[in-house]
């Protein structure tokens, strides 16, 4: 079988439907079928085991007891590391096998790829036959027995791909998703049914966490998918979606990695640096974890040496949160989540950022570290951390209430100032002498008295002249007018006559 290389690449149906691709950047597939499928060439290719703690968190748990759903392009059970792990499936594409194992769309190997990195277990390499002896052979070296190959602590064998969580189960969801070679979907059912019927789906027959390698080239979704995602958060689900690649035609987060709750895996090289190829960058990212030099199963027993994207970068974290399932059943989803982005490596600036997230994938920390988990989602971007929170704020038009003012600090109490005292008019007191009024009273005597006088003068001289004569002489005046007139002097009569 020669090596080929498939580049996944998202197209647009209708306006109506959201183009949906795998988060599938290249593949090598060797030609290495399960008989030859050592570990020296595919177990110890496995890095990411001991890089980023998945063996020490062997030690407490392997994830026995849960359920992860593979909603992807089906899922091949027969795989020898997959036998007995696809434990129920379906098809909701119309397309597929009802049980989805059979490969779909334009990738119809990665479903199988993606769930060994989940959940593969590897192994026991077949006997060869023993080879005839030579004729030259001693009878003692051709009667020494074969030596028992060394049993593999995790998993089946030592031969082919262990996954992050060897003992969980898996339910493969097939959907179809078209693509250049492939075309659209045969039986007519839009990936806008496909994935909100899938998720759905798997909450109902009992999946506690939910792995979606695909992705969108928009951070939007269509209405039509609320509900599910709702579903899967009212059912305490925790759903891990790929944040999706730059060499598939993704330069920022699409959807469902965008949607509220749900883990967006961003993706690393090998050195554990940000891929530029095998991810994309958004708000939305909440872990990164490797995305590059993968290897992993396909269908028909065969193997990818080499392959990238974070359609493995995702299934890598939702082994992990398997993991805290097993070990801590009382979690909720979303407390899964904040152990996962709690005990992450920070990376690139201080903090949260839109390439690596919280920081990079720690499953030695995530699954043992002790720690006081808040109940409270610590995922959310854009202050959105639920998707009843989203349909109330955006779907329903009712805008959130306003936050809460934080309360003042408190002060230092004022002392009690009393109540001033209110001036009452008092009544005015008689006063103790008649001194002012006999003043007042004299005072005015006086000016009346003079005003009579000056009244009466008046009067009188009127009174003259209105009789026509001159006015009467003062009493006892002598008038030397009259005693001119007479020829009378004032010194007696004249002398002569």
């Amino acid at each position: 079988m020669t090596a080929s290389s498939a580049q996944v690449r998202g197209v647009r149906p209708l306006a109506a439907v959201v183009a949906i691709f795998l988060g599938f950047s290249a593949t090598v597939v060797a030609p290495v079928d399960a008989a030859h499928a050592h570990g020296a060439e595919l177990r110890e290719r496995e890095y990411w085991l001991e890089d980023y703690g998945i063996k020490e968190a062997w030690e407490s748990t392997r994830g026995k007891g849960v359920t992860v759903a593979v909603i992807d392009s089906g899922v091949d059970g027969s795989h020898p590391d997959l036998e007995g792990v696809v434990v129920g499936g379906t098809d909701v594409s119309g397309a597929g096998a009802p049980n989805g194992q059979e490969g779909l769309g334009e990738v119809p190997e990665h479903g199988t790829l993606v769930a060994s990195l989940l959940a593969g277990r590897g192994h026991v390499p077949e006997e060869e036959p023993d080879a005839s002896p030579s004729p030259s052979a001693s009878p003692s070296a051709s009667a020494s027995p074969s030596a028992e190959p060394e049993e593999d602590p995790v998993g089946r064998g030592p031969d082919g791909v262990i996954g992050v969580a060897p003992e969980a189960d898996l339910l493969a969801v097939s959907l179809w998703i078209g693509g250049e070679s492939s075309g659209p979907n045969p039986a007519g059912i839009s990936i806008d049914d496909q994935i909100p019927n899938a998720v759905r789906w798997a909450v109902d027959n009992g999946a506690s966490v939910i792995n979606m390698s695909l992705g969108s080239t928009s951070p939007t979704w269509p209405e039509s998918w609320d509900e599910a995602f709702l579903y899967a958060e009212q059912n305490d689900v925790v759903i891990v979606a790929a944040a999706g690649n730059r060499a598939g035609g993704s330069v920022q987060v699409g959807a469902p990695a965008t949607m509220p709750g749900v883990l967006a895996v961003g993706g690393l090289d090998a050195d554990g640096k940000a891929s530029r190829e095998s991810s994309s960058e958004g708000i939305s990212i909440g872990i990164a974890a490797p995305a590059e030099n993968l290897v992993g199963a396909l269908p028909g027993g065969l193997y990818a040496a080499k392959w990238s994207g974070t359609s493995g970068a995702a299934p890598l974290v939702s082994g992990v949160a398997a993991l805290i399932r097993s070990k801590y059943p009382d979690l909720t989803a979303p407390q899964v989540i904040n152990r996962i982005i709690m005990t992450a490596k920070d990376a690139g600036v201080p903090g949260k950022d839109t390439i690596y997230g919280h920081g990079i994938l720690d499953a030695a920390a995530a699954v043992n570290a002790d720690l006081d988990v808040p109940a409270e989602p610590l995922l959310g971007a854009g202050g959105v951390v639920s998707m009843a929170q989203f349909i109330e704020t955006y779907r329903r038009g009712e805008a959130p209430p306003p936050p809460s003012p934080a309360p003042p600090a408190p002060a230092e109490p004022l002392p009690d100032i009393p109540e001033p005292t209110v001036p009452v008019a008092e009544e005015r007191a008689a006063s103790s002498t008649s001194l002012p009024a006999l003043i007042v009273f004299g005072f005015g005597g006086v000016i009346l008295l003079i005003l009579l006088g000056g009244t009466y003068q008046v009067v009188r001289v009127y009174r003259g002249t209105a009789s026509g004569g001159e006015p009467e002489a003062s009493a006892g005046a002598p008038d030397a007018e009259k005693f001119a007139a007479e020829g009378v002097s004032q010194d007696g009569p004249s002398a002569s006559r």
